[in-house]
């Protein structure tokens, strides 16, 4: 009697465990299709809800509730024109903002996705070639900060290579300070045909611009040269001129104890009982 009396108790009790494993499922499967009935709901509202952000000029509701459909891509129905239009109004808007590069972004954005159209990749390039132009024209002004900064939306200010567009600008901006530089100083030293060669190596219409004193004192320098070019004998040479290989080889042996080669031509010269002189393009030690 006692075994029967806790079977018939044991029973309820077992059917109950049974059943809670079930319990749990129903629950779990009915909260997982309540939510994805939800995101399907949301999904299905969000066209109409981009549309109108975009006729109201809210753009950026229209970008967030782009996002969200792009998220939801997965469901059917899923269409990504909707976001590609709020990313098309959206860049050009930048772009009249000059954002240049947050209407870049997104314009790439928009030639990257499933919603690009042939006028869009044609739009970015013409972006682009804009910036460059917009670049190198204040580059030929003379303003390198304002041609490095159109091109920084582009990427293209400097590459770890040093070959980026605004790498070569660079380059060629000191390579014009440094022959500028060194034309007024060989001036100084009265070295005129090497201050003209310095000066004929300036390409920069801002550097020529402002070589412009130098290079009338350069001139005036050559010409006041012109009698003595007279001097020349039939062989060529300056009269009364220090042997070449006495001169070459006290030159070589100056420059071999680390001497600048100008200073040590004019300290042979010395050493030798001349003077440097000029006369045409060349410099000569003349006794």
């Amino acid at each position: 009697m006692h075994t029967t009396v806790t079977a018939s108790r044991l029973l309820p009790l077992a059917l109950r465990r049974h059943r809670l494993p079930r319990l749990w499922l129903a629950l779990t499967l009915g909260s997982l299709l309540t939510g994805v009935g939800l995101v399907y709901w949301w999904e299905r509202q969000l066209p109409a809800r981009i549309e109108r952000a975009a006729t109201s000029g809210n753009l950026e509701d229209c970008l967030r509730f782009g996002e969200q459909l792009a998220a939801l891509s997965w469901l059917p129905g899923g269409s990504p024109q909707e976001q590609g239009r709020c990313r098309r109004d959206r860049a050009s808007q930048l772009w009249q903002q000059r954002q240049w590069q947050a209407a870049l972004g997104l314009q790439r954005q928009l030639v990257n996705s499933r919603a690009a159209r042939a006028g869009d990749r044609q739009r970015l390039e013409l972006w682009q070639e804009t910036l460059r132009n917009q670049a190198l024209a204040r580059f030929q002004a003379g303003d390198l900060a304002a041609a490095l900064a159109a091109l920084q939306p582009l990427g293209a200010a400097h590459n770890a290579e040093g070959t980026a567009l605004g790498d070569e600008l660079k380059e060629i901006w000191n390579r014009n300070r440094v022959q500028l530089a060194r034309a007024e100083s060989l001036s100084g030293q009265a070295r005129w045909w090497e201050a003209l060669d310095a000066l004929n190596r300036l390409d920069h219409p801002w550097w020529q611009q402002r070589s412009t004193a130098v290079r009338a004192t350069v001139q005036r320098g050559i010409a006041s040269l012109a009698g003595k070019e007279k001097e020349y004998d039939s062989h060529g040479s300056l009269p009364h001129t220090v042997a070449a290989d006495k001169l070459d080889a006290l030159v070589q042996k100056k420059i071999g104890t680390g001497m600048d080669e100008w200073k040590a031509f004019e300290s042979a010269c010395r050493d030798l009982g001349g003077r440097v002189v000029e006369a045409g393009p060349e410099s000569a030690c003349q006794r």
